[in-house]
């Protein structure tokens, strides 16, 4: 391989580009490596101690990677992966300035969301719609009105991905935040923008039988997770996500905490699920103090109360109900400690059950909540008060549960069952 010589440029500053140059040389070598010599820098540092088979010579104080096609590629695109860089022979004009003006964007968005308090997984879901909806444009006349390309990636993601109503109307709401909040464009003068309509469907319910038919393939702590979220009507993140303090076991109440919408409510605590509760909760307690015993045991603290109650985090009210197996560590403070059970693990082992006690309906952790709802009302419950134990802002949309008032097609006799 002959020596090639790239020359990066800062991108800090892109009106001074040769005060920014910043020689990357890469040389090949007769031993069959690649020689690459690079300025000191912890950023550049970290790209290239991402390279499998990269070794440090000393004495000529440059990296070596095996020359192969493979390395030679992956040292480039860590290199440019890096964002500080702009290679010399790219087109430097407005592609290089779009490219850092998206950069600042997307971290301009994300600022955005965490200022007006979105959870975490909204968060990561609108900056992955943006991403997406920026990706759409890059090939788009630029002269297209902002009304065409939003309703021309709508489109896009109903013709051809086939995303359904719902996934739809959250992509648009991720662009409609970027341009409200984000660039500052009024929307209200956008037109007619393509809004997919909701279908409403019936949510799958689980019989009486079929519950207890569920439960009988679960043990352990799955059991108990899935008789909570049966017993009280908590979605599986508010089950999973309960701590100790939330759960009163003498007023026979459980409170969610930061639910869907950023909402607290409160639950009943089933009388069946006490003892388990409390058996399960005291095996938590001692597993929580060997790990305080070996010097960690802590957990992550909701907003910033880990700064108002230092000690807090290993405290045992702060403890999740559902801890995982594994501790973990914290990567801002070096502390480890346990988080709660991951949601996947849950759904596995329902799903697993699912299938065997040989039932064909679509179930997930969420028909656990349904049931809850629907059995409460055909049990002569008001609708208000499950609306309330549901956390529903309206009760419009605890009303989709009523179904099971109606009689429907199974309450009607068909004229053919009176033919003789």
């Amino acid at each position: 391989m002959k020596q090639i010589k790239y020359n990066f440029y800062s991108k800090n500053n892109l009106s001074t580009r040769q005060d920014n140059a910043l020689n990357v040389s890469i040389t090949g070598r007769s031993d069959g490596f690649i020689s690459v010599r690079v300025p000191y820098n912890e950023i550049l540092l970290s790209s290239i101690r991402k390279i499998p088979g990269r070794r440090w010579d000393p004495e000529n104080k440059v990296w070596l990677l095996p020359d192969t096609q493979k390395h030679a590629g992956l040292l480039l695109r860590h290199l440019y992966d890096t964002g500080l860089f702009l290679h010399e022979d790219e087109p430097y004009t407005r592609e290089a300035v779009e490219l850092e003006a998206t950069a600042k964007m997307l971290d301009r968005y994300t600022r955005a969301i965490e200022s007006r308090h979105y959870s975490t997984r909204t968060k990561a879901v609108y900056i992955g719609w943006v991403k997406k909806y920026i990706d759409y444009k890059i090939n788009k006349p630029k002269e297209m009105t902002i009304e065409k390309q939003i309703n021309g990636f709508l489109t896009h993601l109903a013709v051809d991905k086939k995303v359904s109503s719902s996934t739809q109307n959250q992509a648009l709401a991720a662009i409609l935040f970027l341009y409200r909040h984000v660039l500052n464009q009024n929307v209200d003068e956008l037109g007619e923008i393509i809004r997919a309509k909701k279908a409403r469907r019936l949510p799958v319910v689980m019989s009486w039988d079929e519950v207890k038919r569920v439960f009988a393939n679960l043990e352990g702590v799955f059991l108990l997770a899935a008789k909570l979220m049966y017993g009280t009507g908590l979605r599986l993140m508010e089950c999973l996500e309960l701590r100790v303090q939330d759960i009163d076991f003498y007023r026979k109440e459980i409170t969610v905490h930061n639910g869907k919408g950023a909402k607290d409510r409160v639950t009943m605590l089933p009388e069946a699920l006490i003892q388990p509760l409390q058996d399960h909760l005291a095996e938590v307690k001692t597993l929580h103090g060997q790990d305080i015993s070996e010097g960690w045991g802590c957990v992550v603290m909701p907003a910033a109360l880990d700064r108002k109650y230092p000690n807090g985090s290993a405290e045992w009210p702060w403890q999740w109900v559902f801890p995982q197996e594994r501790r973990w560590i914290d990567r801002s403070t070096g502390r480890q400690g346990r988080h709660h059970m991951d949601e996947s693990v849950l759904q596995r082992h329902v799903h697993s059950a699912v299938i065997k006690a040989g039932l064909t309906k679509r179930i997930s952790c969420h028909t656990f909540r349904h049931s809850f709802a629907t059995h409460l009302i055909e049990s002569g419950y008001d609708i208000r008060t499950v609306q309330e134990l549901l956390g529903h802002s309206s009760v419009k949309t605890t009303m989709i549960y009523t179904h099971v008032l109606n009689r429907g097609p199974s309450g009607v006799r068909s004229p053919m069952d009176s033919l003789n």
